[in-house]
């Protein structure tokens, strides 16, 4: 069957532009292509000084600067939205709340799913843009019957196919991703951008999380939960420190326990638990961290949704590594089983479902299995 990675008539597109290379190429290549791009830059903060500073490519004043200047060199309109309140609502308070639940949650992963192809798409659909085109590394591909498949990028080592996995049909039909089918280093990303006379060439790119401007994500957790001493103990239950905040821990989490009594084996400890309710962190060897199942909820089909059980690969990390699964949905859960066990699986975090390079679905980690005896 015969596939195709873009439609091929001309389209009115608006262009997210962070501020960053990636997204200026984009835009850059979309209007290149014939389409007819409008670029656009996301306000996330009603408060834009308070995110992070120094030119990291996301949300920041000198960001939509940035994305203005790179606006003007390809000869696209160029406009700022504010999509603060919804950004607070949607990815800011979700983070919070899940942290304070005991989960680990992925923001960038909620923001591609609640404001760039949510919030941002349903404005641009009601302007009369057929499609949102943004710098991420993945591939659309159009089958000959019209459907379209989210796949990863051709380039491996910059697929970004994970933070995407939330997408549904209707949002992957009006997706682009211009830089998903390129097999070229970020070196050559930012040669072309230079060539192009795009000012965020040399640009650092951003890794952090845009909405804490320092970087520190358990002070910025304290702030805005307080600070509540519990105890951090082992497997048996037995008190082995404190610690001001079981939000500000993540399972499989090592550094930072400041446990002064050391392990009878004189090994690391790893945190295998935490507990919301009473406030506690549990501690306990690297083995115990093993999963061999899981639960997750709220799955998202990025096309029909999987009947029955079935094999796949697995990523668990935006910079994870694939692991072969069984999973099925039962009673609208999505249950996985490993073929092998994996190690450090953090309630809150998105498992997302590969079938080869195409993207099958998302879904919410809710509950793991040890493959080992001991905190569930």
């Amino acid at each position: 069957m015969t596939e195709t990675p873009q439609r091929p008539r001309p389209l009115r597109v608006l262009a997210a532009m962070s501020g960053g290379v990636d997204s200026a190429v984009a835009a850059a290549r979309a209007a290149e292509a014939g389409h007819d791009v409008t670029g656009v830059h996301l306000a996330l903060s009603a408060n834009p000084q308070s995110f992070r500073t120094g030119a990291r490519g996301c949300c920041t004043i000198e960001d939509s600067r940035d994305a203005r200047r790179a606006a003007d060199v390809i000869g696209i309109p160029f406009y700022v939205w504010d999509l603060a309140d919804r950004f607070r609502e949607d990815v800011v308070e979700d983070f919070v709340a899940e942290y304070e639940a005991g989960r680990t949650p992925n923001p960038c992963l909620r923001c591609n799913e609640k404001i760039k192809f949510a919030a941002l798409l349903d404005k641009a659909l009601a302007l009369g843009f057929d499609a949102v085109c943004t710098g991420h590394y993945a591939q659309v591909i159009v089958r000959e019957d019209g459907t379209r498949e989210l796949h990863r990028a051709s380039d491996m080592a910059k697929d970004q196919s994970y933070v995407l996995g939330v997408l549904d049909d209707r949002q992957l039909a009006h997706a682009l991703f211009p830089l998903g089918d390129t097999v070229t280093t970020k070196d050559e990303i930012r040669a072309e951008a230079e060539r192009r006379g795009l000012a965020v060439a040399k640009k650092p790119d951003s890794h952090d999380i845009c909405f804490i401007a320092d970087g520190d994500t358990q002070g910025f957790l304290a702030n805005r939960l307080g600070r509540s001493e519990g105890d951090i103990v082992d497997e048996s239950g037995a008190k082995l420190g404190t610690h001001e905040g079981a939000y500000g821990f993540t399972i499989g989490q090592r550094k930072g326990l400041r446990i002064g009594t050391p392990a009878p084996d004189g090994k690391p400890r790893y945190v295998l638990d935490i507990s919301p309710v009473d406030n506690t962190v549990t501690v306990g060897p690297a083995s115990a961290l093993d999963v061999s199942a899981l639960t997750a909820v709220k799955p998202r089909w990025c096309g029909a949704a999987p009947t029955g059980p079935g094999t796949y690969t697995a990523q668990l990390r935006a910079h994870g590594g694939e692991t072969e699964v069984t999973a099925e949905i039962v009673d609208g859960s999505l249950e996985v089983t490993f073929a092998e066990p994996v190690r450090g699986v953090a309630p809150g975090q998105a498992i997302v479902l590969y079938d080869g390079t195409r993207v099958v679905g998302s879904a919410t980690i809710a509950a793991t299995t040890r493959a080992t005896a001991g905190v569930a």
